[in-house]
């Protein structure tokens, strides 16, 4: 028996469809930082050229009316150098070319933004204009805010688009999922399908689901029925070797060993015979109000070996007690042929629990079941895997719910649970 598999739940951030928006979400936010850094660069040097574009024309206006009046313009301020700030002062220092101005931004944030431009005049003064910035600043600010604006609505309309192609390719997993899942379960006429026109790779991963489910049906079909032929055409054959068996002298050490591997050979086949029907589907229930105490007791009272029988508020329930008397047979029989004595049988309302004092049931049983023909680890004796396979789909049969484990303190424990009356 497995235990039940769950994926990534409709909110978890694990799933695709969270990490498939996340990736878009990220891809635009990038798209519209590296677009909004461009704009913003491009339209702030651009303001700034043009400010110092008009601070040059002004200073180059302001010193042509300096030159033919002799005064002073009013849009223009004439002071010595040591009146000045003392970054610009600094940035007039050095050589100067024949008409080359001096230009400094001066920004005190958040309200302040000039840029000044200055040339000398001669006797140690320095005609200076500065041109307010601050619309420019604040058009650059406006611009940036509408760049967020326009990303955040971009994003309010790409993520919810995102969520949903995301979530149709993600319904399409999930339905692939649980169909393998079902598969795996044992429902080998589970098909994927192809849904919608889509060809992609989940298509191609769905329709190789589909051909791999396909062949392993046809091959465990043909398994089932080579195991149900031969069973069938040994039981003739063996039924003549059963009646020459008994023919054979009762006192004759060798005709006993004969008479023993007949019967070894007969269960054999039997239990081939019942695990075909069981795969074809072919048994039903005949359903009766049994007392599962008393059943209990009977059967195990049949044992040859030492099994200690415990009865808590034994239940009454409606069943089918030869196929529970099957079940249980098995599963002592299993307990004493792989255990180690004592072999404890409880019941406590509906449930049966057998345990034994062994090596306990091998991981591969644990994990995948019971399979026929293996007993899962060469501690566990000989055997032929039948026992419990014929027990497992018994308990299918009888809708109730087979389970295998290994005891905390040592031992193999099986737990049957049957419908609740």
């Amino acid at each position: 028996m497995t235990a039940p598999r769950t994926g990534p739940r409709p909110l978890d951030p694990r799933s695709l469809r969270w990490k498939i928006t996340a990736l878009v979400v990220l891809a635009c936010a990038a798209v519209a930082v590296v677009i909004g850094v461009l704009v913003h660069r491009a339209t702030a040097e651009r303001g700034e050229r043009t400010g110092r574009d008009q601070a040059i024309a002004r200073l180059d206006a302001a010193e042509q009316e300096l030159s033919r009046t002799g005064r002073r313009p009013d849009n223009a301020s004439l002071e010595p150098r040591a009146g000045l700030p003392r970054p610009l002062a600094q940035a007039l220092e050095g050589p100067k070319a024949p008409g080359e101005y001096t230009l400094w931004y001066d920004v005190k944030a958040p309200n302040w933004y000039w840029m000044w431009a200055a040339v000398p005049v001669g006797d140690g003064q320095v005609l200076t204009v500065r041109s307010d910035m601050s619309a420019t600043v604040r058009s650059l600010q406006l611009l940036d805010r509408s760049i967020v604006k326009a990303a955040l609505a971009a994003l309010a309309v790409v993520v919810p688009l995102t969520v949903l192609a995301a979530e149709r390719m993600n319904r399409r997993l999930r339905h692939g999922s649980r169909t393998a899942r079902r598969i795996a379960d044992g429902d080998l006429d589970a098909r994927i399908g192809r849904r919608g026109r889509a060809r992609d790779e989940i298509t191609e991963m769905s329709t190789a689901v589909d051909e791999m489910a396909g062949a392993l049906q046809g091959r465990l079909a043909a398994e089932k029925r080579f195991t149900a032929d031969v069973a069938h055409e040994l039981r003739t054959p063996l039924m003549g070797l059963v009646t020459a068996a008994g023919l054979l002298p009762e006192d004759d050490e060798a005709a006993g060993l004969v008479r023993t591997q007949v019967r070894a050979l007969r269960a054999l086949v039997e239990d081939l015979l019942e695990v075909s029907r069981l795969d074809a589907g072919a048994e039903s229930a005949r359903l009766d109000e049994v007392p599962l105490g008393d059943l209990v007791a009977e059967v195990s009272g049949r044992d040859d070996g030492d099994v200690r029988l415990r009865l808590t508020r034994p239940a009454t329930v409606r069943t089918d007690p030869r196929r529970v008397e099957r079940i249980l047979t098995n599963l002592l029989a299993n307990a004493r042929r792989h255990g180690t004595a004592p072999v404890e049988v409880t019941v406590t309302g509906s449930r049966i629990t057998v345990r034994d004092h062994g090596p306990g049931f091998p991981d591969a049983l644990l994990a995948d079941g019971p399979q026929r023909f293996r007993t899962g680890a060469a501690e566990r004796g000989q055997g032929h895997g039948l026992g419990l396979t014929i027990a497992t789909g018994q308990a299918v049969v009888l809708n109730a719910r087979l389970t295998f484990a290994n005891a905390p303190d040592g031992g193999a424990l099986a737990t049957l649970d049957l419908p609740a009356p």
